[in-house]
C-alpha cells in the first residue's frame, strides 16, 4: 500500500490477533502469533487501520480496558464482536468447519449439512457487519478474510456501505460439481460477488470461482486477464484474481542462522547420527493426508531396503480440535499405524518413524527445518501450506530437498524446485522419498537456491501490498 494513501485499512477475521488471559488475578493481553499478524500489523500500523474479530476469551474479562492497552502499545486499534458459546458451536465449528471445511477441500463425504448451522452462520456474519458498519469511515479500505465470513459483503451492502470491500480465501475453492451440492451455494455466491475484489490462494481456486458464477448466475460476463478476471452484470463489476499468500522469508531464515537454532539442530544431528531426517509437520488434520504419509514411507520400505537404517521419519502433529470425533479417529489410526509399521522394520538401534503428538516451540520447529535432510509435506488438499515455505526459509545450509503434494496450493509456486507427489500414489510418494534420499549434493543445493529465491521474492508484505494495491 503506497504511503501516499491515507485511507485506513480494516482487516476483518474471524479471530482477533490477540490472546487474552488471566495469571494471578491479572488479565493480561498479547498480540497473537502467525503469518496474517505479521504481514497486516505493520500495514494497519502506517495507516492508523482497525482489525475487528472475536476475541476469543471469557465474558469477564475487562475488555475495553484491555483493548485500549492494545491500541498504545501496537500502534492499530481493535475491534471486538462478542458471540455466545452457542454461536461459537454451531458458526464456527458446525458451519464453518463441519460443512465449508471439508466441502472446500474436496471431502465431500465429511460434510454436514445442517439447517441450524447455517441459520447461526448467517446471523454471525450479520453481527459482524454491523458492527464493521459502525466502525469505520466512509474512505476506509475494508478487507475481510476466510471461510468463516464469506456473506459479509451481502451484508454491508444491505447496511448501506459504499467502501470498496476485499474478500481472500486461505482455502481452496471447490470445483463446480463440488460447490454446487451445498444447499445454500447461492448465498455464499452472491454474498462473495459484493465485493469488489475477491482473493484465492492459485489459479486454480480463481477459475473454480469464475466457473461456479458463470454457471450459477445467468447473465453474468467474464473478462479474462492475465492476473484477474472480471465478472460483470448490468449492475456491477467484480475482480477476481489470485494472490498466493507467503512468509517473512527474512524473519525465519535470519532465526534459523541464530546460534540457539544451530544448538538444537546440531542436537538432532546427533541423536540421528549416520541416518538422513525426514521430516512431517502438520496440525492433526484429516486434509493433511498423514495416513497416506506413513502408508508411502512404508511402501518406500518394501521396496528399497537399502533405506533401512539409513532414514527415519520423524513426523510432527500438532493437536487440534482433540475433541471433535472425526480427529479422535485419525489420531488413533496414526498411533496404530506408527506402532505397526515400527514393529515390523524396527531394528536395534533404529526406528524406523518417531512419531510426536505435541507442538514445537519456534527455536525447536526451526532446527527441525535446519536439521530434516527431506521434508515430506503431502496434504490432500491444502489452500497453500505454509510449511513448505517456512522449511526452504529455515534450509539456510541449502542441503534440504522437499517434497511436496501436487494438491497443496505451494505446488504452483514451489514445483520446479520441489520434488511434487501425488499423495494417493504410495508408489510415487515411495520412489520420491528414495529420490530425495539418493539426490546429489549439487542437485540439492540448485534446487534449494531455486526455492529460497522464490520465496524471498515474493515475501508476505509483497502479498499484503500486491493485494491493498489491487483493491
Amino acid at each position: 500500500m503506497s504511503n501516499k494513501d491515507s485511507r485506513r485499512l480494516i482487516a476483518v477475521s474471524n479471530r482477533l490477533p490477540i490472546v487474552v488471559k488471566e495469571e494471578d488475578g491479572r488479565w493480561q493481553l498479547a498480540a497473537g502469533a502467525g503469518g496474517l499478524v505479521t504481514a497486516l500489523s505493520p500495514v494497519l500500523k502506517r495507516h492508523r487501520g482497525m482489525w475487528i474479530g472475536w476475541p476469543g476469551c471469557d465474558e469477564a474479562a475487562p475488555l475495553e480496558e484491555l483493548v485500549a492497552r492494545f491500541a498504545e502499545q501496537e500502534g492499530y486499534r481493535l475491534g471486538t464482536v462478542p458471540l455466545t458459546q452457542e454461536e461459537v458451536e454451531d458458526y464456527y465449528e458446525g458451519f464453518s468447519n463441519m460443512t465449508l471445511w471439508p466441502l472446500f477441500h474436496d471431502l465431500l463425504g465429511l460434510c454436514q449439512f445442517n439447517a441450524q448451522h447455517w441459520r447461526a452462520y448467517v446471523e454471525v456474519n450479520r453481527r459482524f457487519a454491523e458492527v464493521t458498519a459502525k466502525k469505520i469511515a466512509r474512505e476506509d479500505l475494508v478487507w475481510v478474510q476466510d471461510y468463516q465470513l464469506m456473506l459479509m459483503g451481502g451484508r454491508l451492502r444491505e447496511l448501506g456501505v459504499k467502501n470498496p470491500l476485499a474478500f481472500f480465501l486461505h482455502i481452496p475453492f471447490p470445483s463446480l460439481d463440488l460447490f454446487r451440492r451445498l444447499p445454500w451455494k447461492m448465498e455464499i455466491l452472491r454474498g462473495l460477488l459484493e465485493f469488489d475484489l475477491v482473493g484465492f490462494q492459485t489459479l486454480r481456486d480463481r477459475r473454480n470461482f469464475v466457473a461456479c458464477a458463470r454457471e450459477l448466475i445467468p447473465g453474468l460476463r467474464a473478462e479474462v486477464h492475465r492476473r484477474t478476471t472480471v465478472l460483470r452484470d448490468e449492475e456491477r463489476a467484480v475482480r477476481v484474481g489470485h494472490f498466493p499468500i507467503s512468509i517473512d522469508f527474512g524473519e525465519f531464515n535470519n532465526q534459523a542462522r541464530g546460534r540457539e537454532v544451530a544448538d538444537a539442530a546440531w542436537y538432532l544431528h546427533e541423536k540421528f547420527a549416520n541416518r538422513q531426517l525426514l521430516l512431517g509437520v502438520d496440525r492433526l488434520d484429516y486434509t493433511k493426508g498423514i495416513p497416506e504419509r506413513l502408508l508411502a514411507f512404508e511402501r518406500a520400505l518394501e521396496l528399497y531396503p537399502e533405506l533401512h537404517g539409513k532414514l527415519s521419519l520423524l513426523q510432527i502433529v500438532v493437536p487440534s480440535r482433540t475433541q471433535v470425533p472425526e480427529y479422535q479417529s485419525l489420531k488413533e489410526q496414526l498411533d496404530q499405524l506408527a506402532g505397526r509399521i515400527n514393529g515390523r522394520f524396527g531394528e536395534p538401534g533404529w526406528i524406523p518413524i518417531h512419531y510426536m503428538f505435541r507442538s514445537l516451540d519456534r527455536v525447536q520447529l526451526l532446527a527441525h527445518y535446519r536439521a530434516a535432510e527431506i521434508a515430506l509435506i503431502t496434504p490432500l488438499r491444502d489452500g497453500m501450506n505454509l510449511v513448505a515455505k517456512e522449511y526452504c526459509a529455515a534450509s539456510v545450509d541449502n542441503n534440504g530437498v522437499l517434497i511436496l503434494s501436487e494438491f497443496a496450493g505451494a505446488a504452483e509456486e514451489l514445483g520446479k524446485g520441489a520434488l511434487l507427489v501425488n499423495p494417493y500414489d504410495l508408489d510415487g510418494t515411495a520412489e520420491a522419498i528414495r529420490r530425495a534420499y539418493t539426490m546429489e549434493q549439487g542437485e540439492r543445493q540448485r534446487r534449494m537456491r531455486m526455492l529460497r529465491a522464490s520465496i524471498q521474492r515474493n515475501n508476505v508484505h509483497r502479498w499484503v501490498d500486491y493485494f491493498v494495491n489491487s483493491l
